[in-house]
């Protein structure tokens, strides 16, 4: 099963911000939401399970991803989730 990576990574804050690289965490993400599911998500986990298939590319996953995190308020600007990750760590 591939696992398509991003041609750059989806920056989203759930609890903690973080970059979302491939396919996988993109599912991963999906696949444990807690809020209410709609078309965006349903749309998002075919592109990413068809991208694990070699059916769609690692772009189109990256762009149903992020078009799910933006509709849903938790993307973030683009370095702003691992400047904030990278300050976290050093604080601790």
């Amino acid at each position: 099963m591939a696992n398509p990576k991003f041609d750059r990574p989806v920056p989203v804050r759930i609890d903690d911000p973080r970059d979302v690289q491939s396919a996988r965490d993109a599912y991963d993400i999906l696949t444990h939401w807690q809020g209410i599911p709609d078309l965006d998500h349903t749309g998002a986990i075919a592109v990413c399970r068809k991208a694990f298939k070699g059916q769609r590319s690692g772009k189109e996953a990256r762009l149903a991803f992020q078009r799910f995190a933006l509709n849903n308020g938790i993307l973030v600007e683009d370095g702003t989730a691992t400047a904030i990750s990278s300050r976290r760590s050093r604080l601790r």
